[in-house]
């Protein structure tokens, strides 16, 4: 698996309004918003990087105003996961 990292100079770093020990969350959570906003991830992998559950990522896009996207393949996904619990 290949791995993309992203360096952030330290002033950079340092002029963010956010407090030190919230920077890299915050930075996943922002990042993986815009993303899916921009149609650039799907909600899975976005949430992936943002390290939240699919619930949390569902308040966090509604806090941001988001609108989720929701199309025919995961509207197929969510039937058969109720075919299979029924």
């Amino acid at each position: 698996m290949s791995k993309l990292t992203l360096e952030i100079p330290d002033d950079m770093a340092e002029a963010l309004r956010i407090p030190r020990a919230e920077r890299l969350p915050r930075l996943q959570q922002e990042l993986a918003l815009r993303l899916y906003q921009k149609g650039l991830l799907s909600f899975g992998k976005a949430r992936e990087l943002a390290k939240m559950s699919k619930w949390e990522f569902h308040w966090l896009l509604g806090q941001e105003g988001i609108e989720r996207s929701y199309d025919i393949e995961e509207l197929e996904a969510d039937l058969e996961t109720l075919e299979a619990l029924g």
